[in-house]
């Protein structure tokens, strides 16, 4: 089991809201990502805040023995436990207001990845035939063309497509997407916030994973992202197993 992440603040921002870790539990790999949101400095706490949170909880909680749908319900409340300290520090101080993050967190062992996600940083699972969105975005965009009312031509470059309707710490309890992906060769998992997958297609995605050596594919998605501009903070985590 390998990871690799990196992240940058990009070409337009004054700073870098996004946050991202890796660690081994045993021979099994945590990943986190999440991308802050909130006035001067609150969206870079709020991701800080979810990271350590969510391992800390996560940690807590884990052992060997535990099932599949053990590990799921431990992703989901530590998403919970984020949640909490973030929704409580943004109301004992009013700078915080607002302050919230996306979550998106991948648990992956010798037989499955657990995926857990709130907001509109994705997942990925990469294949030798292309890479495939395995978590749904919350935000208005996704939302309209859910509905049909938009087509998915715009639901690419649709204004509203940076506004989130569900993230971590801006409600009391905040619902979370699971996924489980099972396997028995092997299996790898991009995680990344919209500094990426906002601005750069699938295919290109794949391209530059494709050609890229697995110690350099994170920084090969950092530069694409920035050859298109680094409009947002960009995070990328990959882990292979």
């Amino acid at each position: 089991m390998n990871f690799r992440f990196g992240t940058d603040i990009g070409l337009k921002r004054n700073e870098n809201q996004d946050s991202v870790r890796c660690e081994y539990f045993g021979h099994n790999v945590l990943a986190v990502v999440c991308d802050g949101m909130g006035g001067e400095r609150a969206g870079k706490e709020a991701s800080e805040i979810a990271i350590n949170e969510f391992f800390q909880r996560f940690s807590d909680g884990y052992n060997e023995n535990l099932n599949n749908d053990d590990i799921r319900k431990l992703m989901i409340s530590s998403v919970s436990a984020a949640n909490s300290v973030i929704y409580t520090r943004a109301r004992l101080d009013f700078k915080n207001f607002g302050m919230g993050t996306t979550c998106v967190a991948a648990f992956v062992n010798s037989e499955a990845a657990f995926i857990a996600n709130v907001g509109d940083s994705r997942a990925y699972v990469i294949t030798e035939a292309g890479i495939y969105q395995v978590t749904a975005d919350h935000n208005v965009a996704a939302l309209l063309y859910e509905r049909g009312e938009i087509t998915k031509e715009e639901l690419q470059t649709h204004p509203q497509r940076h506004m989130l309707i569900r993230a971590v710490g801006v409600d009391k309890t905040v619902l979370t997407d699971t996924f489980t992906l099972t396997y028995t060769d092997n299996i790898n998992i991009m995680l990344c916030s919209d500094g990426l997958s906002g601005y750069c297609s699938d295919e290109e995605m794949f391209d530059a994973i494709s050609t890229s050596a697995f110690d350099n594919c994170v920084d090969s998605l950092i530069k694409l992202a920035l050859d298109k501009g680094g409009r947002d903070n960009i995070t990328v985590a990959i882990v292979s197993g």
